[in-house]
C-alpha cells in the first residue's frame, strides 16, 4: 500500500535520526515519497505495531519458574545447599525477565496515536536490553558464591539436591523448547530461551557436582562448576546484549545490510542517486527505513515506488519504506 497522504500522524517521515530538515520544504517542484507498509496479514496504516509473538509461553515459563523458585528455597535450606538457594535466586531473575518481555510484547500490540506515532513496539527493544543487563548482574552474583564456596566449603545433603536439581532440568528444558520457534528474528524470544537453556545447564551442573562429592570428598566441584556454566552464560548472553544496545541506539538491525540496500536502491532503474538513508528498529521484529531516491525521470513514479517498497520487504525485510523520490538531490541537504 503506497499513499503520497503525509497527514497519517502515525508515520514519521524522517524516522528518529533526522537531520532536522522538513521534507516539506524543500521546495522542488515535485511531490514527496510515499508510506510503504507491506505485510502478509493485512499490513495497513493503521494499527501497525507488531508483537512478539507466544504470550501464553511466557505465561507458562513463568509460572513454572516461580514453582522452581520455591521448590529450590525450601529444599536448599533443608539439605543446606547454597547452590540450591543460588540457582533459586537465578529462577527469579528469570521470572523478572520473562515478566518484562511479556509486558512488552503486550505493550506492543497497542496502537499508535498521539504523540508515540510509532506505537509501544520500542518497549520490545528496552526488554530485550534489560534482559541482558539482569542475566550479567546474576552471573555476577553466582561467580562471587562460588568464589565464597571454594573458600568455605560446606557439607550438603546431596540426594535432596539431585532430585530437586533433576526436576528443575526437566522443567526448564521443556520451557527452552517453547522458545525455540521464532528465536532467530526475536530477541527477546532468544534472550528467553537463552534463560531457561542457563537454567537447565546450571541444574545438570548442580547434579554433576553433587553426584561426585560423595564418591570422591572434592566439595570443591559444586563452586567450580557454577564458574564453568556461567562462562557459557556470558558468552551466550554478551552478544544478545551488544545487540539489544545496538537497536536501542538506533543501528540498523541484524539483517539489514545498509550496504547492500544502498547498492539495491542506486542499481534500481533511473535511480541516479540515494541519500538520506537511515534504517532503524521500531521493535524487535519490525524493521523501518526511510531515504531520498534521485530519479530524474518521472514516468511511471507511483507504480515504480510501489515496486520498490515491495522489494525492500521481500529481498531485507524491511516492512515500513519511507521513500522521497526526486528528480535532483536538495539544495537542502548536498551532503546528506
Amino acid at each position: 500500500m503506497v499513499t503520497q497522504d503525509h497527514d497519517h500522524r502515525e508515520h514519521d517521515h524522517h524516522g528518529p535520526e533526522s537531520h532536522g530538515h522538513d521534507h516539506a520544504d524543500h521546495g522542488h517542484g515535485h511531490s514527496h515519497g510515499g508510506h510503504s507498509h507491506h505485510g502478509h496479514g493485512g499490513h495497513g496504516h493503521h494499527g501497525h505495531v507488531h508483537a512478539t509473538p507466544g504470550d501464553w509461553r511466557y505465561g507458562v515459563a513463568i509460572g513454572l519458574n516461580l514453582t522452581i523458585v520455591l521448590v529450590e528455597v525450601v529444599a536448599g535450606l533443608i539439605a543446606n545447599s547454597t547452590a540450591l538457594v543460588a540457582d533459586a535466586g537465578h529462577n527469579l531473575s528469570d521470572v523478572l525477565g520473562l515478566v518484562l518481555a511479556g509486558v512488552a510484547a503486550w505493550l506492543a500490540k497497542r496502537p499508535a496515536k498521539g504523540k508515540r506515532t510509532y506505537g509501544f513496539g520500542k518497549a520490545t527493544v528496552l526488554a530485550a536490553l534489560a534482559n541482558g543487563v539482569v542475566l550479567m548482574f546474576v552471573s555476577g552474583g553466582i561467580v562471587i558464591e562460588a568464589v565464597r564456596r571454594l573458600l568455605h566449603p560446606e557439607p550438603v545433603t546431596t540426594g535432596i539436591v539431585m532430585i530437586v536439581a533433576a526436576v528443575g532440568v526437566i522443567a526448564n528444558t521443556g520451557t527452552a523448547l517453547l522458545f525455540v520457534r521464532g528465536n532467530a528474528k526475536d530477541i527477546n524470544l532468544r534472550g528467553a530461551f537463552l534463560h531457561m537453556a542457563g537454567d537447565a545447564l546450571i541444574s545438570i551442573g548442580v547434579i554433576v557436582a553433587a553426584g561426585l562429592i560423595p564418591l570422591t570428598g572434592w566439595s570443591w566441584l559444586d563452586p567450580l562448576v557454577s564458574v564453568v556454566i556461567v562462562l557459557v552464560i556470558v558468552a551466550g548472553t554478551w552478544g544478545l546484549l551488544g545487540e539489544a544496545i545496538d537497536l536501542a541506539m538506533d543501528a540498523a538491525p541484524e539483517g539489514a545490510d545498509v550496504d547492500s540496500i544502498q547498492t539495491f536502491l542506486t542499481a534500481c532503474d533511473g535511480v541516479t542517486d540515494v541519500h538520506d538513508l537511515h534504517i532503524w528498529a521500531m521493535s524487535t521484529t519490525e524493521v523501518a527505513l526511510t531515504a531520498h531516491v534521485v530519479r530524474p525521470s518521472r514516468d511511471g513514479e507511483d507504480g515504480f515506488r510501489a515496486k520498490l517498497c515491495e522489494a525492500l520487504e521481500h529481498r531485507f525485510g524491511v516492512r515500513h519504506a519511507t521513500l522521497q523520490i526526486e528528480a535532483a538531490r536538495s539544495e537542502h541537504c548536498p551532503e546528506c
